[in-house]
């Protein structure tokens, strides 16, 4: 049976992964811009609900690029820090250089922060400029796994260079295809990249139902005004077991 990690913004979303078989949780908040740290509410919430799965949380102290400066490497570093010591499984982490390769010193720092915790690194490896070199360079930091899309736009579209990495990592770190991962592609995903473990926010279209006037928009995307995104069990049972 495959492997399903469901990126969530709630304890609510998480309940919903449980449900739906999923094995593990990546928690983040802001997933549609690609995902920052959430509270530490959240993160408390979801942690002493006692789910039956993994907690990772999504370490990223800000939307935007990879590139951090020092400060923000240090507050990383202190989220990374409660979040050990609060009992969470793991935490996700990347940066990048202006150059566009690992900023190992960084990562570095995080990875010794996390102990004993799992460590992701995260789609920052989408855009680094020389993905050979750096996969080696984040198993040797101690990374268990990589979140990629094959740095393409979607995991569908770089299945085939993720199916390289397979190859390249040869067992020594699990390459996780994600983004855009849905019960219409995980197959074809899984076929093509060899992989075993996959991302997904799982997520399906829902009525936010709070009254709003008409003259002001807080959505993204205006067109989306009123709908909310929120992961789903009968989506995440789709992915564990379709064949």
């Amino acid at each position: 049976m495959r492997k399903i990690e469901v990126c969530c913004s709630s304890l609510d979303e998480a309940r919903e992964a449980e449900a739906g078989g999923a094995i593990r949780v990546e928690l983040c908040a802001a997933i549609t811009c690609g995902g920052v740290t959430p509270s530490h509410g959240t993160i408390r919430s979801v942690v002493e609900a006692g789910l039956k799965l993994d907690v990772n949380v999504l370490i990223r102290s800000r939307e935007g690029g990879f590139c951090y400066s020092p400060t923000e490497v240090e507050t990383m570093c202190q989220d990374i820090e409660y979040c050990r010591e609060l009992g969470v499984n793991g935490v996700v982490i990347g940066a990048l250089t202006p150059e566009g390769d690992i900023d190992v010193p960084a990562c570095r720092k995080m990875v010794a922060a996390a102990g004993d915790m799992s460590v992701t690194f995260h789609r920052a490896f989408d855009i680094c400029r020389n993905p050979v070199q750096a996969l080696e360079e984040i198993i040797a930091l101690g990374c268990e796994r990589l979140l990629t899309s094959g740095q393409q736009g979607t995991a569908a579209q770089g299945a085939a260079f993720i199916a390289e990495l397979v190859e390249q990592a040869a067992g020594r770190i699990i390459v996780m295809p994600g983004a855009g991962i849905n019960p219409g592609n995980i197959v074809e995903v899984e076929r093509v990249s060899g992989a075993t473990e996959f991302h997904s926010t799982s997520a399906v279209d829902a009525p936010d139902c709070a009254y709003r006037g008409q003259a002001v928009s807080f959505a993204a995307n205006p067109q989306r005004e009123g709908i909310i995104r929120h992961s789903s069990r009968e989506v995440v049972a789709q992915l564990v077991s379709l064949v």
